[in-house]
């Protein structure tokens, strides 16, 4: 029997995953699920739920004993909590992580380093920034300008050196913008992307806070759910000690996004985006990547969408309630 721990688990793509793990069999028909997080939703994923919070004292060590096959550390300070609200970041973003992979060398070698878990990071494109290149490639440096991309940066290089060590098997996926999310905006300043498609869609007015002119870098909550399961299952030896993977995606303008709104909606929701500069947003997104080459996860099997119209398509299918 697998035993999977899910931290961050009643979050958007915590609970996407949960629900992949539960209806299909990537980790076989009687894979044990634990959800662990500050609450969850009235109708969440299968699994058994852990209510607490990932800076208790003692959680890190709770998590190790149970010994967990496999762990997805998805739980985060978003990036623009993270970036008002600086203490906190570092305490969940960091110091949690720190703590976690703590606990699991202590029980690795208490096992007498039978005990070696998978552990997949969720981390982020936010470890990037300016000036870019036209394309980021597998090779370009990470050094970000945000305190939740340093705060990302420094727990890939603590995953990648404790799976070095032989502490846990490692593997920190630098997700892209998820987009379209279902359910209300949250606090990181990425959410407008999704809000101008989502809002319109469900006939409310949206705000856009930049210029039609900013490209970024998306994929879908489906996807990274997919990239999520996949990290888990693949051979990490063909990672040649390189732990940390720019997941695929689309890269596209806002401009770009809002024609895909017409072809499925039409001007009338189109017409329902405000535009409301926000010089703060406007600031941080200037230091976010805007496009990737992405050749070393799509040759270890990684997938995502084409272009943004298959990321509405999703959202349709998967989210969209009439």
């Amino acid at each position: 029997m697998t035993r999977i721990l899910v931290i961050g688990g009643g979050g958007m793509l915590g609970q996407k995953l949960a629900h992949r793990v539960s209806t299909q069999e990537t980790f076989g028909a009687d894979a044990q699920v634990s959800l662990f997080d500050l609450s969850f939703p009235p109708d969440s994923a299968a699994g058994n739920q852990i209510v607490g919070n990932l800076t208790a004292s003692g959680i890190a060590k709770s998590f190790a004993t149970q010994r967990p096959d496999v762990i997805f550390h998805l739980a985060a300070i978003v990036s623009g909590q993270a970036e008002t609200d600086f203490a906190l970041g570092w305490d969940v973003n960091l110091m949690a992580t720190w703590a976690l992979l703590n606990a699991l060398k202590d029980e690795h070698e208490a096992s007498e380093s039978e005990y070696t878990p998978r552990l997949v990071f969720a981390s982020s494109i936010a470890v990037f920034g300016s000036p870019f290149p036209e394309k980021i490639s597998d090779e370009f440096l990470s050094a970000p300008l945000t305190s939740y991309g340093a705060q990302k940066a420094a727990a890939e290089l603590m995953i990648t050196d404790f799976s070095r060590k032989g502490y846990i098997d490692g593997i920190s996926l630098r997700l892209p913008t998820l987009c379209v999310r279902p359910g209300k905006a949250n606090a990181a300043a990425s959410s407008f992307f999704s809000g101008i498609i989502r809002e319109p869609l469900n006939g409310d007015e949206a705000v856009l806070p930049v210029a039609e002119t900013v490209r970024h870098w998306h994929a879908s909550p489906r996807a990274a759910a997919t990239f999520l399961t996949h990290a888990a299952t693949m051979d990490t030896q063909l990672l040649n000690d390189r732990r940390a993977l720019n997941m695929p995606g689309v890269s596209c303008t806002v401009a770009e996004q809002i024609e895909a709104l017409r072809k499925v909606a039409g001007q009338e929701a189109v017409g329902l985006i405000r535009q409301e500069p926000d010089e703060t947003i406007e600031r941080i997104v200037k230091n976010w990547p805007r496009d990737f080459q992405t050749d070393r996860a799509l040759e270890l099997g990684f997938e995502a969408e084409s272009n943004f119209d298959e990321i509405i398509r999703v959202y349709l299918e998967d989210d969209f309630r009439l």
